[in-house]
């Protein structure tokens, strides 16, 4: 459904159930990240998954980045370090091998927000503004920088991914707000 509108976007439909209120922002920008993957990438054909336009990201780069920032930042989110596996991910990001589908992209990203805005759930609101660091550096933030940047940086790539989008398929029928 267009979203223009019959249907509401995620922020606009209430809460999000077991979140807490000062967390909604973050539940619902990945919520609308999981709707909207999934609408604009409905039409695409697989053969379009890894086309990068004059050298931009690919949509397939973009899902799977989308997915892969989630987990990190939560897993800096929970003060630990990435894992072997997390770090292979990262340096695949972009890559096209085979039996990645458009179908398993789009899994995978859900799979990598359901289980983030599960965790938001058993995230105390007193903690927000506890010391956390990122990555290798220890950059220093906070827990609720953390959770923030996961929403924006994935709001930020579905935008990218749009673009991409419209510019392969030379199309404006790609449905937007």
């Amino acid at each position: 459904m267009e979203k223009g509108r019959m249907e509401k976007e995620v922020w606009m439909r209430g809460t999000v159930a077991g979140v807490p209120d000062l967390l909604q922002p973050v539940a619902h920008a990945l919520l609308q990240v999981q709707e909207d993957a999934q609408q604009y990438v409905g039409n695409l054909q697989e053969d379009e998954l890894w086309i990068k336009p004059a050298g931009a990201a690919s949509v397939a780069f973009h899902l799977q980045h989308i997915a892969g920032v989630i987990d990190r930042m939560f897993t800096y989110a929970h003060n630990k370090s990435l894992t072997e596996t997390q770090l292979a991910y990262l340096g695949a990001e972009g890559r096209q091998e085979n039996g990645i589908t458009k179908l398993s992209l789009v899994l995978s990203l859900h799979a990598s927000i359901d289980n983030a805005v599960n965790q938001l759930k058993h995230i105390s609101v007193d903690d927000l503004t506890a010391v956390r660091y990122l990555g290798r550096q220890r950059i220093p933030t906070t827990l609720i920088g953390l959770l923030f940047h996961a929403a924006e940086h994935s709001q930020r790539h579905i935008g990218q991914m749009l673009v991409t989008i419209k510019w392969i398929t030379n199309s404006d029928d790609v449905k937007t707000c």
